[in-house]
């Protein structure tokens, strides 16, 4: 006897008399478990990733704006007595792999950052010297393999079913992992979308309650009042079920905006509708915003947020946004990466952003230039080197 069978003798043989019972088992504890209680969206990696930057505008737009900013800034690479213009690193850099040019790389490096809190870059390193190609991982496929002592021993990079792993015991890595600070986790950082969480859910909460409000013609839908022909108060059940069709067929929806309604049978209709005070749910809207963009470092005047006046003008708010966020950004990336690639080619290097050909910083640097020019108490060398300049070969002459 098959199972479909023993379900159906076993059916068969209940009692016809007993009332049939449709209804959930849980179904009352789930309604009063779920009662007035928020539902957030996933954190995972994955979920952020889904809901924020390819659902988002404003996570969009920030994120964009931070790794573009900060993959176009000039960098510069010295060591203690010069500064290079060729050489195999920066040649590596402004050419990393065949599919990517160095604005495109780091782009996508800091975006990763910016995202999930970790971003990996892979060296395909020849036997000896400089690597000879760059390629940046998707963290989402990256998964650390830590050690005895805690340490990580080796990377793990999956896709669908097939998996590489990457030995970085050695002294030589070929994975370059970077994260941002988590204070609850020793081996991944923390995305700023974990922490701007809820206001990503607002805001994406409140962009959809807009398009609800849109299709149904911006007002929430009214109340038919049934007041009977014969002095009956309420309907048949086959009358209820017709005026539910015909009002989900005819009169719900986009396409049936501003349609006319046929009523009879002592039906009347009450309209309802918001009053201004609920219909401001859209300063919410705003606010989650803001505080997406403060959670990324972007000034919400960057990105046309109404009402925000926190900075005096648009060139201010453009000047905090490079010094508070786009080039503590660069300058520890590019320090990893200088101190990574060292690994390979035993060159002691300094690789970090060129600020006097920074735009957003024209002004401040101008005033410093001026100020340790004018300083007639230090020497030429100690002018050079508070600029960031390696010394001369003439010394103080």
């Amino acid at each position: 006897m098959g199972v479909i069978d023993y379900f159906r003798k076993d059916a068969g043989s209940s009692d016809k008399g007993a009332p049939e019972r449709k209804a959930s088992a849980t179904g009352r504890i789930v309604a009063y478990a779920s009662g007035g209680r928020v539902a957030w969206s996933a954190r995972d990696t994955a979920s952020l990733t889904r809901t924020g930057f390819t659902a988002n505008p404003v996570v969009f737009r920030a994120v964009k704006l931070v790794a573009e900013a900060a993959a176009s800034l000039p960098l510069i690479l010295q060591d203690e007595a010069r500064r290079y213009d060729q050489h195999p690193v920066l040649s590596l850099l402004r050419n990393p792999n065949p599919m990517q040019g160095r604005a495109e790389l780091f782009e996508a490096l800091y975006g990763q950052m910016l995202l999930t809190g970790n971003a990996y870059m892979e060296a395909v390193a020849a036997e000896e010297g400089t690597p000879v190609e760059l390629y940046v991982l998707r963290s989402d496929r990256m998964s650390l393999v830590p050690g005895a002592d805690g340490w990580p021993v080796a990377f793990d990079y999956t896709v669908n079913s097939s998996k590489v792993r990457f030995d970085v015991s050695g002294p030589r890595s070929p994975i370059l992992h970077l994260k941002t600070f988590h204070p609850q986790d020793d081996h991944y950082g923390l995305s700023p979308l974990q922490a701007a969480a809820q206001a990503l859910d607002v805001h994406n909460s409140a962009s959809r309650w807009s398009k609800a409000l849109l299709d149904n013609a911006a007002r929430p839908s009214g109340a038919i009042v049934y007041k009977g022909t014969d002095g009956e108060s309420t309907m048949s059940p086959d009358q209820f079920d017709r005026l539910v069709a015909e009002m989900e067929m005819y009169h719900q929806g986009a396409a049936n905006a501003g349609r006319p309604m046929l009523l009879e049978g002592g039906l009347d209709w009450k309209p309802m509708g918001f009053s201004p005070s609920d219909m401001e749910f859209h300063k919410t809207k705003e606010a989650a915003a803001r505080e997406i963009a403060i959670a990324l470092g972007v000034p919400p005047m960057l990105l046309g947020i109404p009402g925000e006046a926190t900075y005096a003008n648009y060139q201010e708010a453009h000047r905090a946004f490079f010094r508070l966020t786009v080039l503590p950004l660069v300058t520890r990336v590019t320090a990893a990466v200088a101190e990574w690639l060292e690994r390979f080619s035993g060159e002691q290097l300094e690789l970090r952003p060129d600020l006097d050909r920074v735009p957003a910083l024209s002004a401040e640097r101008d005033s410093q230039w001026k100020r340790i020019g004018e300083a007639d108490f230090l020497t030429r060398a100690e002018k050079r080197a508070a600029l960031g300049l390696p010394p001369l070969d003439d010394g103080d002459a």
